[in-house]
């Protein structure tokens, strides 16, 4: 139990990280655009290798599409509501996404602690790189769009401390969940992830990094593909 805390803390710790870098200076667009593509092409290695492939591995592909419809019918409702047509929205985007991926994320890191298959490096880095530019982003966004610096660090504390915890929590469930659970919840992240890339990270990354923006994207996800594969 104390090392999924541990690993937890150490996988949601880049949120606060991030955080804090977006809020101590203003950020040019270019950085901001890069990191972002970097971390989205990280995400789309998680995706497709630690959440789809893994999830249909232990529960099949039936509940993995469940999962997978289920975390993006969440995410565009919740996002749709917090849609108000200002600067702030992507920041918030972002962040209601890192919150939505990154406990079913976290989740599937502690069952694994759990059963016994280790620390997937893969998906840790995954999680931190990716963690990063999305707060960096969102807070600058936030920033921005009027919101108060303390508002902002709180909210991404609050997110980071929900999304270690969920690491404990995944530790704790591996021995009564299902193939079939942790398929849908490896399906879940994945399906969360995937409509925030295309509504909010990668459209950002693309306005404020330009056309390098796709070859940092492929960079993170080389990155992260070649990560997957260390136990």
């Amino acid at each position: 139990m104390a090392a999924a805390a541990g690993w937890g803390a150490l996988a949601a710790s880049s949120l606060v990280i991030g955080a804090a870098l977006g809020l101590a200076r203003s950020w040019r667009d270019p950085p901001i655009g890069v990191v972002l593509a970097f971390g989205a092409g990280a995400l789309i290695s998680a995706v497709s290798f630690d959440l789809a492939q893994e999830g249909a591995r232990v529960g099949g592909a039936g509940m993995l599409a469940v999962g997978l419809g289920l975390g993006a019918v969440t995410y565009y409702g919740l996002d749709r509501r917090l849609e108000s047509g200002t600067t702030a929205n992507a920041g918030a985007g972002l962040a209601l996404g890192a919150f939505l991926d990154g406990i079913p994320e976290q989740i599937v890191l502690g069952i694994g602690l759990a059963t016994g298959d280790g620390v997937s490096v893969g998906l840790l880095a995954a999680i931190f790189v990716s963690n990063l530019p999305e707060a960096i982003g969102s807070a600058t966004d936030m920033r921005a769009g009027g919101h108060r610096p303390g508002g902002v660090a709180r909210l991404w504390v609050g997110v980071a401390v929900v999304c270690a915890l969920a690491t404990v929590a995944g530790f704790a469930v591996a021995d009564t969940a299902s193939g079939e659970v942790k398929a849908a919840i490896n399906g879940f992240a994945a399906g969360a992830l995937l409509v925030m890339l295309i509504d909010s990270m990668i459209p950002e990354a693309v306005a404020k990094g330009g056309r390098i923006a796709g070859l940092f994207t492929v960079l993170g996800f080389a990155v992260a593909a070649g990560l997957s594969g260390i136990a």
